[in-house]
């Protein structure tokens, strides 16, 4: 199914045409579970997520301009932030203090703490060998956990830029930490 069928459906949806939200179901719903699958790691949550994805494309479906971007990419962007969204709402809240208190100490030893540190170092050596906005970039993706939106949104670049940025920068730590 090319980009253009599935702008076709989608204006189709848009407009509540029952039949081309069947049709769309029918032609990307796979894809879109699969998707759902690899975020969430489990069948059941992710045959719930496609649902809601879905839920969610009805009602936004007009929402969608044909000209921006590719409408693949529009609908992967919507189940992927709605899994995110369902990741986010499973962590667990805080324990309370009683509880806290019968909780093993496994902070690491003497031994670990030392080869922690020394691992620490080394990565922070090979991480001053990049860019200065590559080295943020990563930080910012992999400490703080901000989408590739986010990031594109905060360094002010196009999302393909942030992407091939994480990744090339990836290249160059795994290569440095290799030698």
């Amino acid at each position: 199914m090319t980009n253009d069928d599935v702008a076709v459906l989608l204006s189709r949806v848009a407009l509540k045409d029952r039949s081309a939200f069947s049709l769309l179901y029918s032609r990307v719903g796979a894809k879109l579970f699969a998707i759902c699958l690899r975020i969430l790691k489990d069948r059941s949550d992710a045959e719930e997520a496609l649902q809601d994805v879905f839920v969610k494309i009805w009602q936004r479906a007009d929402s969608f301009a044909a000209g921006s971007s590719s409408p693949m990419a529009w609908l992967v962007v919507i189940a992927r932030y709605h899994c995110i969204d369902r990741l986010r709402a499973r962590r667990p809240v805080g324990n309370s203090l009683d509880e806290a208190a019968e909780i093993a100490d496994l902070s690491p030893d003497p031994e670990e703490t030392a080869v922690m540190r020394g691992e620490g170092k080394r990565i922070d050596t090979c991480m001053e060998q990049l860019d200065s906005d590559r080295a943020r970039a990563v930080r910012h993706a992999y400490v703080e956990g901000l989408s590739y939106q986010e990031l594109a949104d905060q360094f002010g670049v196009p999302l393909n830029t942030m992407r091939t940025w994480l990744r090339r920068s990836l290249l160059k730590l795994r290569e440095c930490l290799d030698t």
